[in-house]
């Protein structure tokens, strides 16, 4: 059965996700890097969580979007205790792809951006596809 995705959703849809950076947020916590400053893989998780803050409401009942794409560049370092703010605007919907640009900004600077893509999926089926995949 397919899906039909909602009319609710469309281009020009955002979201945002915010921190205040702290030590756990930084490269060498996360194996990232030597550096204490935030970690790309958290400014990553952050631009994530953006997006699905722009979308999630509108999924119909057990339905929910999970990333598959990211094309990302992390271009200024934020030091622990500055602020960090994402966001993201959904851009285009083809079928089940929905497509974000993504950025994020320090306190003093924009310190990333890039695109992402999530596709929305049955959360039943992809259960039952994890649990086959288990019992191999």
């Amino acid at each position: 059965m397919a899906l039909s995705v909602p009319g609710a959703l469309k281009p020009g849809l955002s979201g945002t996700a915010e921190i205040v950076v702290g030590t756990r947020d930084t490269a060498p916590h996360v194996g990232s890097g030597k550096i204490g400053v935030l970690a790309t893989p958290i400014m990553v998780n952050l631009m994530e969580s953006a997006a699905l803050q722009a979308v999630e409401r509108f999924m119909p009942p057990g339905h929910q979007t999970v990333g598959t794409h990211l094309d990302v560049r992390h271009f200024a370092a934020t030091p622990v205790g500055m602020r960090v703010r994402a966001r993201a605007e959904l851009v285009k919907v083809d079928g089940r792809t929905l497509t974000f640009r993504i950025d994020a900004e320090d306190e003093r600077e924009r310190i990333g951006e890039g695109a992402h893509e999530r596709l929305i999926i049955n959360v039943e089926r992809f259960d039952q596809r994890m649990q086959r995949k288990l019992s191999r």
